[in-house]
């Protein structure tokens, strides 16, 4: 095909090509065939070899060449061995077959073009990191919130008789501000400038999946739901990521509830396995080694023979209401692969259905903690540092409530003076690590120096420790009364030590 338009530039060293209005290619001349191969053929679109470093689509790159000609402009395109080339781009309209037609002629990079391509990168990066900061600070400043919110709601509730008609209203409280920290974690790990998995610590999946079926029970349903408990007495134990598996379990619980009728019944179960060989448990394929087995069986509609090799698809639901997306167990199944692990669904129609999570195991049994109000009490002495005062009054109120005496400092250097006087003796220290002017790390090394025997508990919604640190004595922000209780009790019992650099 041949085209007055690009005549003279047919035989030019550098790549030529005639471009309709939205970018799609007329003809090229061999240089282009040669720098971009069959991407170059006509009827093909040049947003195929159009890099997003670009800071516009072909179509509005185009458009505003148009509207404001420039001498050279700097591009990157995709070459045909797949390494990206910068060129410098020269554009024009030209008169095609009584069409119009842009000629874009694509020029080795002048260093200007770089120097110009260079100063964009730089701006976009810039813009970039403004908008990763400020994620970062509502990311800290939301969760500060719901841990405020979380600890005075969990603590109201455990103190409060079942029958009291507004614990209702108070459990949807609680479960709002859990889905709202679950996008805060989200927000901050999404403007963590480190993007490698979080260090996923050895948990207890007994007691997992013994607060999700808890929460399921003191929640209102429009069912009668009879729950069974067959937990494995010493149970392997397993690293996972505790808030990411808590999301697939309760997806598991809820497609389980759901399948009930007018009444029926969940059974949670957890087992060792330990395999010689390579086995498969229906779609699960597992390797050979120590896992642990979390099976949450109902005795509801079951799944329909045809459907069954479908319900991982993302997509694909039998649900009809708008709500459901069909992301919910190809989620569970993307959690618990990233893992190391695998998910066996086997159904009857009528007789049920049985979801297996299996997670490789260490061959060492997990420590049991204490699960019930009565452990949780305490008379220990305890400085609470963070520089959000409303943290503090709630993190005081709560452990107040269950007998301990509790110090407060809104910052490091307040912290110190109080430790520094000696007044009282102090058994457990719990500071955030992310504070102004001296940071929780800060504070630990100069307690460290003052008071080597001090035990201390660190708190961060933003800042996680590593896999070579002490997770024993890290709490997760947002984090709810129990959840500070229950660390307190652990970090005093084991002589906690900080879980900082």
């Amino acid at each position: 095909m041949k085209s007055d338009a690009l005549n003279g530039l047919a035989n030019a060293g550098w790549p030529v090509l005639l471009l309709g209005r939205a970018g799609t290619i007329v003809i090229a001349n061999p240089a282009a065939v040669a720098a971009f191969g069959p991407a170059a053929e006509p009827g093909a679109a040049l947003a195929a070899v159009w890099l997003a470093e670009n800071d516009a689509a072909p179509a509005e790159f185009l458009a505003r060449a148009e509207r404001a000609p420039a001498a050279l402009l700097p591009v990157k395109l995709l070459g045909a061995g797949g390494v990206p080339v910068s060129y410098s781009a020269c554009v024009c309209t030209a008169i095609d077959s009584l069409e119009k037609r842009f000629l874009l002629q694509l020029l080795p990079a002048t260093t200007e073009a770089r120097n110009a391509a260079t100063e964009a990168g730089l701006a976009h990066k810039q813009k970039l990191d403004c908008a990763l900061q400020l994620a970062r600070t509502v990311s800290l400043d939301f969760n500060n919130a719901l841990t405020t919110i979380l600890g005075h709601t969990s603590l109201v509730l455990s103190k409060m008789e079942p029958s009291n008609p507004w614990r209702n209203s108070l459990v949807e409280v609680e479960k709002s501000a859990a889905r709202a920290a679950e996008i805060a974690n989200d927000l901050g790990a999404f403007s963590r400038p480190e993007k490698e998995a979080k260090a996923q610590q050895s948990g207890n999946l007994n007691q997992l999946l013994q607060r999700n079926a808890e929460m399921f029970q003191s929640t209102k349903l429009d069912k009668e739901v009879a729950w069974s408990l067959k937990f494995e007495r010493k149970l392997y134990s397993a690293r996972f990521d505790e808030a990411k598996m808590q999301q697939a379990l309760v997806k598991i619980m809820e497609n389980a509830i759901e399948a009930l009728g007018p009444r029926g019944q969940i059974t949670l179960q957890t087992k060792n396995i330990e395999l010689t060989q390579p086995t498969q448990d229906r779609n699960a394929q597992l390797a050979a080694g120590a896992y642990v087995c979390a099976e949450i069986a109902d005795t509801g509609c079951g799944i329909e023979p045809e459907v069954l090799p479908r319900i991982f698809e993302p997509f694909f639901t039998t649900k009809r209401a708008s709500k459901h997306r069909g992301l919910g167990l190809a989620w569970v199944y993307g959690i618990v692969t990233n893992h190391g692990g695998g998910v066996a669904v086997s159904s009857q129609p009528g007789g049920g259905t049985s979801v297996r999570v299996y997670l490789p195991a260490d061959k060492k049994f997990v420590k049991e903690e204490v699960a019930n109000t009565a452990d949780l009490t305490g008379t220990a002495t305890i400085l609470m540092v963070d520089d959000e005062d409303l943290l503090l009054t709630m993190g005081e109120t709560v452990l107040s409530a269950y007998g301990y005496k509790v110090i407060t400092a809104n910052s490091g250097q307040k912290a110190l003076d109080l430790i520094s006087r000696g007044d009282r003796s102090i058994d457990l220290i719990i500071t955030d690590l992310v504070m102004p002017n001296m940071s929780g790390r800060e504070l630990v090394e100069h307690v460290r120096r003052l008071s080597p025997g001090t035990r201390i508990l660190s708190s961060s919604g933003y800042v996680r420790p590593s896999e070579e640190q002490d997770h024993t004595a890290y709490l997760q922000k947002p984090f709810s009364s129990q959840d500070l209780l229950l660390k307190v009790k652990q970090a005093l019992a084991d002589g906690g030590t900080s879980a900082v650099d």
